[in-house]
C-alpha cells in the first residue's frame, strides 16, 4: 500500500490501521505539515518513508511499483492559507493529484482512495447533504482544488480502469492536528489566556468526526464497494456550533477567559458556516460513527489539554 500524506494527523492513523491488518506500507510525504514522529515504529520491510513532493514524480515514482492501491491524503491542510496564497491549493491539490494519477496509470496501480472534503458542496441548501447534491459550488480555493482532484480521479477511472474512492470528510478531529478550530482556539488561549476570539457570530454549526472513525469508514468502503467511482460522505449525524466549542475549550483552560465574537455568519472568507452530511450510503455498508460531534470534540479537547499539561 502507498499512502501519500502518511505522516500527517489523519494519514498516520491510516498507516497504523493498514499495518495492523497486515499490509506493507510505503509513505510519501513532503513533511510540510506531517511529522516523522507521527509514524509508528515498524520493521523497514513493513514501513518506509519517502520524503518527496508529489509534483516531482521522479523522486517518488519507484514507490508505486507493484502497489495494489494508493491512498491519497496529501494536500494543503490549512484551508485559510489559500485566501492569502492563491497557488498553494492548486499546486498541492489539483496539480499534485494529476501528477500522482499519471504515475498510478503508468504503473498500472488498480485503485486510488482519495481524501476529499465536504467543502466541495459549497454552502448547500439541503441538510443533511447527500452525495447526489448539486450543483457543487466551492467557496474556497481549497474546495475548488478538492473538487478538481475528484474530477481527475473520476476521469482516470473511466478512461483507464482505475477504480477510485472519493471520501468527502466532515471536520476531522483527533491527536496531532496542526490546524482547525480546536488547534486555533488552544493556540489563541496560549498566547492570551484572558480572552478567546471566535471568528463569526459563533452560530456556525458543523459535523465533527474522530480520526479513527474516519479511517474505519474509508477502509470498510474500500473493502465493500466495487463501483468504478465510489463516492462517500464521512461524518456524524449531528453537529455542534463554534460557540459551544469555544465554551468547552475555555472550560478546559479553567473557565476564566472571556469569549469575543467578531460577528457575521461566516468565520472568514471562504468558510462554509453550516455543514451536515447525509451518511446513509456509507452506513448501508455497515459503518457507523462511534462518536457524536460533541463526543468527538470533548475527547479531542481532553487529549489536547493533557498534551499541554492543562488542569481545568
Amino acid at each position: 500500500m502507498v499512502v501519500t500524506g502518511g505522516a500527517g494527523a489523519i494519514g498516520s492513523v491510516l498507516v497504523r490501521t493498514l499495518l495492523a491488518r497486515g499490509d506493507t506500507v510505503r509513505v510519501i510525504d513532503n513533511l510540510s505539515s506531517g511529522r516523522r514522529e507521527h509514524l509508528p515504529s515498524a520493521p523497514a520491510d513493513r514501513l518506509t518513508l519517502c520524503v518527496a513532493d508529489l509534483n516531482a514524480p521522479s523522486d517518488y515514482a519507484p514507490q508505486l511499483e507493484g502497489a495494489r492501491e494508493v491512498w491519497h491524503l496529501a494536500a494543503n491542510t490549512d484551508i485559510r492559507r489559500g485566501t492569502t496564497d492563491n497557488r498553494v491549493d492548486f499546486e498541492q491539490g489539483t496539480r499534485a493529484t494529476f501528477q500522482l494519477l499519471e504515475e498510478v496509470r503508468r504503473r498500472e496501480v488498480p485503485r486510488v482512495l482519495f481524501a476529499s472534503s465536504s467543502v466541495v458542496y459549497g454552502w448547500p441548501k439541503a441538510f443533511p447533504t447527500p452525495e447526489e447534491y448539486g450543483p457543487l459550488e466551492p467557496q474556497s480555493l481549497y474546495a475548488a482544488a478538492k473538487l478538481g482532484a475528484e474530477g481527475l480521479c473520476s476521469a482516470y477511472s473511466h478512461l483507464y480502469g482505475i477504480r477510485s474512492y472519493l471520501f468527502r470528510f466532515a471536520n476531522i478531529v483527533g491527536p496531532g492536528m496542526t490546524h482547525g478550530i480546536l488547534y486555533d482556539f488552544f493556540e489563541k488561549l496560549r498566547r492570551d489566556p484572558s480572552r478567546l476570539e471566535v471568528l463569526g457570530d459563533g452560530r456556525q454549526a458543523k459535523s465533527y468526526l474522530r480520526t479513527e472513525d474516519c479511517i474505519d469508514g474509508m477502509v470498510l468502503a474500500g473493502e465493500r464497494s466495487t463501483e468504478a467511482v465510489n463516492i462517500f460522505n464521512l461524518g456524524s449525524r449531528d453537529r455542534i456550533s463554534a460557540g459551544e466549542i469555544a465554551q468547552r475549550v475555555v472550560a478546559a483552560h479553567g473557565g476564566h477567559a472571556r469569549i469575543e465574537y467578531t460577528g457575521g455568519a461566516r468565520g472568514w472568507s471562504g468558510d462554509v458556516p453550516q455543514q451536515l452530511l447525509a451518511i446513509d450510503r456509507i452506513e448501508g455498508l455497515g459503518w457507523h460513527p462511534k462518536h457524536t460531534s460533541a463526543e468527538a470534540i470533548d475527547r479531542t479537547i481532553l487529549e489536547m489539554a493533557a498534551e499541554r499539561g492543562l488542569r481545568s
